[in-house]
C-alpha cells in the first residue's frame, strides 16, 4: 500500500497533537488567522453593499479575532497543563471508581473514549465559558477600530492600517512567552479531578461520548457568542444607530448559515473522514501518540469546516443579505411613518 506524505508529515502530526492537548486554543488560533485576514478581505469584497456596513462588519471580525485569541491564550494554557498532569497520574487526581468507569475495559485510561470525552469537555468547553466576555469586549472595540482604521479619508491609508493591525495582532499574541503556571496547575488539576468524579459528568460521559460532541460544543459556543454580541450591539451607545441593525443581522446570518452548512458538510464528509482515519492509523500503527493524533483529527475537522464557512464563504453572503435586510427595513419604516 502506497502511503501518502500527509499521513507521516511531522508538521501535520504536531498540529493534531496540539489540537488534542488544547482544542480550545487550536480553534481560537484557526479563528485568529481566518478572521484577521480572510474574512476582512471577503467582507470588503462584497459587491453592491453599503461601504459603512462593510467597515463595521470588518471591524467586528478583527475585534473578535484579537479578543478571542487573547482570552483563550491566557485561560487555556493552565487548563491544558492541568489536564496533562491528570493524564500522567490519574490515580492522584481521580477516584478509583471514576478511573474504572471511564476506562471502560480499555488497556489504559488515556485510550478510553469516555475519558477523552470528559477531558475535552473542559478543553473545548472553555470556549463556551469565555463566549460572553469575548462578545462584550468585541462589541466595545468596534467603534475604536472603525475610527482608527477607516475614517482617515484615504483608501491607501485604510489598507495600510488594516495590514498593520493584522500583523500587530498576530505578533502581539505570538511574541509573548508562555507564562509559567507550574504552581497553580496542581490545584487546578485537583479541581478538575473533583468535577470529573461527580455523577453528573459520569452520566454525561456515558450518554454523549460516542456523539459528534466536538461539533456540538463549537456550534453552541458560536450561538452563545452571537446572541451576546447582538444584545450588546443593540444596547451600545458608541455604535452608530444607523449601523446597528446591519451589524446584528450580519452576525446572526453568519452564525446561522455556518452552523447549518457546517453540520451538512460534516455529515457529507463522515465516510471520507473515517477512511482517512483508517489510513492514518495504518501509516502510524507503531506510534505511541496514535490515539492523540486521531483525537486531534476529530477536533481539526469541525474547526476547519466551521472556520472556512464562517470566515471565508459566508461573509460574502451574510454581508450582502444583512445590507439588504437593513435597507428594506428602513424603507418599510419610512413608508409607515409617511
Amino acid at each position: 500500500m502506497k502511503v501518502q506524505p500527509i499521513y507521516n508529515n511531522k508538521i501535520f502530526k504536531k498540529g493534531l497533537e496540539f489540537a488534542s492537548d488544547n482544542g480550545a486554543l487550536f480553534v481560537a488560533t484557526t479563528s485568529l488567522v481566518l478572521s484577521a485576514i480572510a474574512r476582512p478581505i471577503a467582507i470588503m469584497s462584497t459587491p453592491k453593499t453599503d461601504k459603512e456596513n462593510r467597515k463595521y462588519a470588518t471591524a467586528k471580525s478583527l475585534a473578535s479575532s484579537a479578543v478571542g485569541y487573547g482570552l483563550m491564550l491566557v485561560t487555556s494554557l493552565p487548563l491544558a497543563k492541568s489536564i496533562k498532569k491528570i493524564n500522567k497520574n490519574p490515580a492522584k487526581y481521580l477516584k478509583d471508581k471514576t478511573i474504572k468507569t471511564l476506562q471502560a475495559g480499555e488497556k489504559s485510561l488515556d485510550k478510553s473514549k469516555k475519558y477523552k470525552f470528559a477531558t475535552q469537555l473542559f478543553k473545548l468547553g472553555l470556549g463556551f465559558l469565555i463566549a460572553v466576555p469575548k462578545s462584550i469586549m468585541t462589541c466595545a472595540m468596534i467603534p475604536t477600530i472603525v475610527e482608527k482604521m477607516f475614517n482617515s479619508g484615504k483608501l491607501k491609508e485604510e489598507n495600510g492600517k488594516l495590514n498593520n493591525f493584522q500583523l500587530s495582532t498576530f505578533n502581539f499574541q505570538h511574541d509573548n512567552n508562555s507564562p509559567n503556571f507550574t504552581g497553580a496547575t496542581d490545584k487546578l488539576s485537583k479541581g478538575i479531578g473533583k468535577i470529573i468524579d461527580t455523577s453528573f459528568i459520569k452520566k454525561l460521559t456515558e450518554k454523549f461520548h460516542n456523539t459528534n460532541f466536538e461539533m456540538h460544543i463549537m456550534a453552541l459556543t458560536d450561538t452563545l457568542a452571537t446572541g451576546t454580541f447582538v444584545a450588546q450591539t443593540s444596547k451600545s451607545k458608541k455604535i452608530d444607530d444607523d449601523r446597528k441593525k446591519a451589524l446584528m443581522y450580519n452576525a446572526g446570518i453568519s452564525t446561522g448559515l455556518s452552523i447549518l452548512c457546517g453540520y451538512t458538510i460534516d455529515k457529507l464528509t463522515k465516510k471520507p473522514t473515517e477512511k482517512f482515519i483508517k489510513r492514518f492509523k495504518e501509516a502510524n500503527k507503531n506510534s505511541l501518540k496514535l490515539d492523540k493524533y486521531v483525537e486531534g483529527i476529530k477536533i481539526v475537522k469541525p474547526a476547519f469546516i466551521l472556520g472556512s464557512l464562517y470566515y471565508i464563504v459566508i461573509p460574502l453572503i451574510s454581508t450582502f443579505l444583512a445590507d439588504r435586510f437593513d435597507k428594506n427595513l428602513y424603507k418599510s419604516n419610512s413608508t409607515l411613518i409617511k
